[in-house]
């Protein structure tokens, strides 16, 4: 099977590389990091005009109609550079969502807004006792005229307080452990009854855990038909499964090629450490971390892209990245020595990403659960 990039695919990360070697460099995304938006607006509107993000959205909304295999060149590529900008919740996850879900007249208008740049989304879904499976969600929208009133607690909502649109799953019919009945609705931060309490994640993302006290939203709010959101909201985790492990493979492979070259230039007894023989070796297994976990990767995105067993698809891929990205990003770290873990050197940023990555969308001890799940329905 050929796995080389298409001219397309080549031009999308020859694009994206570009940026974070001229735009994006460590001393930039830090100063990202600590401003008060949290966020590069310019490099947003970048995005925008680079169409990264039109890429997976069909072309009769003014997308790209990428594939997922488009994303996952982008998203590496991203990965690479530590980008802070919400491209994962506001693309990947809540326009994802809202493409597979909204009516053609909403779809039609939130996407243009959000391929534009002048709007970013949210994905308001998980919850304390529902991290991993959303059939757990106990948030309610319950009727209330022609309207609904929205009560729950969102827990660790990555790009909320951005001045954007929560796309928020709450119950309109069933319990929690239900798979029926739920739905989707788009509100504003500002709303009356929404507090949010953001904070800054540790790889340098805004987050914030929302709390819906008494929401009252008119019947526009409701994206799609009520309590059939499940599928959609399914589908879309495993597209965004696929695209945040892209980002990891992006992450170790920086982190590598950082390791190797600290290990040719650092000397201890007059001669490069590279030299010694066991570090050599701790080496040569990060390097078959990385290729293993990329290997994983692309079998998940054709897997997910293709509807062949997606779930147990995306499940493997989370597990697979986990192991690579604990060792991977623990040998960096060990090789760098102390320096590994200041916050002048990169390293230890890379490191904390991917620490990240480890328990967002579910960590590989949840994804090794969700497998035996899938296999004993099987």
């Amino acid at each position: 099977m050929d796995f080389s990039l298409n001219d397309i695919q080549q031009m999308l990360q020859d694009s994206a590389s570009r940026f974070v070697r001229n735009d994006y460099g460590f001393a930039s995304r830090r100063a990202i990091v600590e401003s008060a938006a949290g966020y590069s607006a310019a490099h947003w509107q970048t995005y925008a005009e680079l169409g990264w993000l039109a890429l997976p959205f069909p072309e009769e909304v003014g997308g790209m109609g990428g594939s997922l295999s488009d994303l996952m060149v982008l998203q590496t590529e991203l990965g690479r550079g530590l980008i802070v900008e919400p491209y994962l919740a506001t693309v990947v996850m809540a326009g994802n969502l809202i493409n597979r879900h909204a009516a053609a007249g909403q779809k039609q208008a939130l996407l243009e807004a959000l391929i534009s740049g002048e709007q970013l989304f949210s994905f308001a879904g998980f919850e304390a006792a529902a991290q991993h499976d959303i059939r757990l969600i106990s948030t309610t929208a319950g009727a209330d005229g022609d309207g609904y009133r929205l009560n729950g607690h969102k827990a660790v909502v990555i790009g909320a307080g951005l001045g954007g649109k929560l796309v928020v799953v709450a119950r309109t019919g069933g319990r929690p452990g239900d798979a029926g009945g739920l739905s989707l609705f788009l509100l504003d931060e500002d709303a009356e009854g929404v507090s949010l309490q953001g904070y800054t994640t540790n790889d340098g993302l805004r987050a914030a855990d929302v709390r819906l006290s008494d929401v009252l939203v008119g019947p526009e709010a409701l994206l799609g038909d009520a309590g059939t959101a499940a599928p959609a909201i399914n589908a879309m985790l495993n597209d965004a499964i696929v695209a945040l492990s892209a980002e990891a493979v992006g992450v170790m492979e920086t982190l590598l090629s950082r390791t190797v070259e600290f290990c040719k230039v650092r000397k201890q007894f007059g001669v490069p450490i590279g030299s010694f023989q066991v570090l050599q070796h701790r080496m040569a297994d990060m390097f078959m971390e990385c290729e293993q976990a990329r290997s994983m990767l692309y079998y998940a995105t054709i897997a997910v892209a293709g509807g062949c067993d997606a779930d147990v698809a995306a499940s493997r891929l989370k597990v697979r990245i986990g192991k690579a990205a604990r060792l991977v990003g623990q040998q960096a770290i060990q090789l760098h020595g102390g320096m590994g873990v200041t916050d002048e050197l990169d390293v230890g940023h890379y490191f904390k990403r991917l620490t990240m990555i480890n328990t967002q969308l579910g960590s590989r001890d949840a994804h090794l659960h969700r497998l035996v799940q899938l296999q004993s329905v099987a």
